[in-house]
């Protein structure tokens, strides 16, 4: 009887990737410690490896996003708040709208 397939976190991934870049083990080895199949750790550690610079260059990359994330933001807030005052002013001149705010 087969296994389930099992996803495994991206921390285990790692921790098993850096260990194979190590080289004090053998993939076998690794596979048998961290109880995964020897084919997995090669992509792992692939990935990992190509993944690597991206890991020094982030800090100007990710500062340029979020401003733009902000900006839209607030457009979206503006938006909403100019929507919302109209549908007040609209339901209290029909008199469906308590007096009394929330």
């Amino acid at each position: 009887m087969r296994r389930p397939r099992r996803n495994h976190s991206p921390a285990l991934k790692a921790k098993v990737a850096l260990a194979a870049i190590r080289g004090d083990q053998t993939l076998a080895e690794l596979a048998q410690q961290f109880d995964v199949h020897p084919n997995q750790i090669k992509p792992w550690k692939a990935q990992l490896l190509a993944g690597m610079p991206d890991v020094f260059e982030g800090a100007g990359k990710q500062a340029a996003a979020p401003e733009s994330e902000v900006t839209a933001l607030h457009a979206k807030i503006g938006q909403l708040t100019l929507e919302n005052d109209f549908l007040e002013g609209a339901l209290s001149k029909a008199g469906l709208l308590p007096s009394a705010r929330r």
